[in-house]
């Protein structure tokens, strides 16, 4: 691990001034530092100076002005998952963060950090062979090796690697809304603005400037999703295993039983999560089915491309949708079960 400098400011402008006089790129926030370390210990990260945010508060879960939730980022994922405030109107987002990771981990990581998370691709974090994640134009080993994680949606020539949070896919799917904050002042962005696909930069991950803090994550008010929702994550064992692929869904059900509204999103098959609204819009209206799920399964999917290794998931994705889908809609709140807090 390289030598780095290290300070832990109590306030967010002590912080946000020391990111500015900060050397552009070499200078970290740490939080939970659940990624941010491994990758410093395989000097993929290389920064001159980490400034510890533990101190800064936004430890809290509230209600937003607006009637939803407003998340600190601070918080930590496990006291998210567990929050009953989560639980009651967000157990989508609740079910996703309880997929992810050991327990140890989602104790310790934080919820900016997890919108921060990078790629898990074998050849990002192998210094020893080119990537064009780690320096542009280098290559990637991932196309026509071995790639049975990666993407078949929004991939590029440049980089085919997947994004690896549970946590977003359902942030993705509920449409939450980042607060940034920097020296220069405060901003929000849409989730879906936050992440970007690889086009021929990989090693830009999302649209977060040098310098900016991740300070809340606001959800809008969904109690009308909160009945039937699911959170389906296929991977290679039952647990501490990143998805091969993953779907958030939840719908808002009349009392007719016909569809009003729809939210779907997929992980471990993209960049970023992948939501399509085009494909929601197809359940508007329509009573649950196996022939409306496999339509949206079909439109969520169109152009999906494998790469010899993970073309399985291809018709993985495919089926795993209309899974979704279909216990989304057979649930109801009292059957959604979500584990109590381990003591």
């Amino acid at each position: 691990m390289n030598p780095f400098s290290f300070s832990a400011p109590v306030d967010l402008a002590t912080a946000l001034l020391q990111a500015r006089q900060g050397m552009h790129g070499k200078t970290k926030f740490i939080a939970g530092g659940t990624n941010l370390v491994d990758l410093m210990k395989e000097h993929v990260e290389t920064p001159h100076s980490l400034i510890d945010i533990n101190h800064l508060p936004f430890t809290r879960i509230e209600p937003s002005p607006t009637g939803g939730l407003l998340i600190g980022a601070m918080v930590r994922n496990a006291e998210t998952a567990y929050h009953p405030l989560v639980r009651q109107h967000y157990p989508l987002l609740s079910m996703a963060i309880l997929a992810g990771a050991s327990a140890q981990i989602r104790n310790m990581a934080s919820n900016g950090g997890n919108l921060l998370q990078r790629t898990r691709c074998i050849y990002f974090y192998d210094t020893a062979v080119p990537c064009n994640k780690r320096q542009p134009g280098s290559g990637c080993p991932a196309i026509g090796g071995i790639n049975r994680q990666h993407a078949i949606l929004g991939a590029s020539e440049m980089c085919i690697a997947t994004h690896p949070s549970d946590m977003c896919v359902a942030l993705a799917a509920l449409q939450a809304v980042i607060h940034i904050s920097s020296s220069h002042g405060n901003r929000q962005i849409a989730f879906a603005d936050f992440h970007r696909l690889p086009g021929d930069r990989p090693d830009i991950e999302s649209n977060l400037a040098a310098g900016e803090l991740i300070t809340h994550i606001e959800l809008s008010p969904a109690e009308q999703f909160a009945k039937h929702c699911t959170y389906l994550k296929l991977r290679d064992r039952a647990s501490y295993a990143f998805a091969l692929v993953s779907v958030a869904a939840a719908l808002d059900m009349a009392d007719d039983g016909r569809i009003r509204e729809a939210r779907i999103a997929l992980g471990g098959v993209a960049h970023k999560p992948w939501r399509l609204p085009e494909a929601e819009f197809l359940l508007t209206g329509q009573l649950p089915g196996n022939a409306v799920f496999v339509k949206v399964a079909d439109c969520l999917l169109k152009g999906a491309q494998g790469q010899g290794g993970n073309n399985f998931k291809i018709n993985m994705a495919h089926r795993a949708i209309v899974r979704a889908l279909e216990t989304a809609a057979a649930n109801s709140r009292h059957k959604i079960e979500i584990p109590e807090a381990a003591i």
